[in-house]
């Protein structure tokens, strides 16, 4: 749908390059807490970055061809041109290992402005991050004179669990706010969670389900009781 080619001396297209994926080609999922607006990437934003950042530091820039970076609805991937040394294997970048980079010149760079924490760690702060993350793990892959990463997402169940936490949230809090008031009506506790009332019925319907939660009396008179 969209293409972008990024120019500028390498610390700006770091930046202009995060910055495009994370404005324009990858969906955040979005969450309230409280009043205050939370985004959530598919993928940890400081993986994507140390991803950019070795593909501009192991870069073959002989070649003159661009990184390039292809996003779909299901998967990012990451590529630039360069050599693998001889003596490699995929699997040594998924655990400690020396570093070895293709532009030594570039890689010292960046380590003295603090965009590399160390040398020889760039993927594996990536299988980190992910880790971290509980989500899926990036793959690696040399193929077409080219190093790959290739971060794979299903945004629907990203989106769903981050429905299903917030659920869980807005049940915690429900929970504790009539614990300490039990005559509070559904609209003082929407307004005192800062969700919309629709939401704290459907707290409340789950609560009930889980024998949690029960009324006494009417809707006017009644009061909660938390079991």
């Amino acid at each position: 749908m969209f293409q972008d080619t990024i120019h500028g001396h390498l610390f700006e297209q770091v930046e202009r390059a995060m910055a495009l994926l994370l404005s324009k080609y990858l969906k955040a999922t979005i969450t309230y807490k409280g009043l205050n607006r939370m985004e959530k990437y598919p993928k940890p934003v400081a993986a994507l970055r140390e991803a950019v950042l070795n593909a501009i530091v192991h870069k073959d820039y002989a070649s003159q061809i661009p990184v390039q970076i292809s996003v779909y609805a299901d998967k990012l991937i990451i590529w630039n041109e360069g050599q693998f040394p001889d003596d490699w294997t995929i699997e040594n970048l998924k655990s400690k290992h020396p570093s070895r980079p293709y532009n030594p010149a570039i890689a010292n760079v960046f380590f003295r402005a603090g965009l590399i924490e160390a040398w020889g760690r760039g993927t594996i702060n990536i299988l980190n991050e992910c880790k971290l993350a509980k989500i899926s793990q990036p793959i690696f892959k040399y193929e077409f004179s080219g190093f790959i990463v290739e971060f794979r997402y299903n945004f629907q169940s990203i989106l769903q669990k981050g429905k299903n936490a917030e659920a869980d949230k807005t049940i915690d809090k429900v929970l504790i706010v009539i614990s300490h008031n039990e005559t509070i009506t559904i609209s003082e506790l929407a307004k005192k969670i800062g969700v919309a009332q629709i939401t704290i019925k459907r707290a409340i319907s789950e609560l009930r389900q889980l024998n949690k939660l029960q009324r006494e009396g009417s809707s006017k008179t009644g009061k909660w009781k938390v079991i």
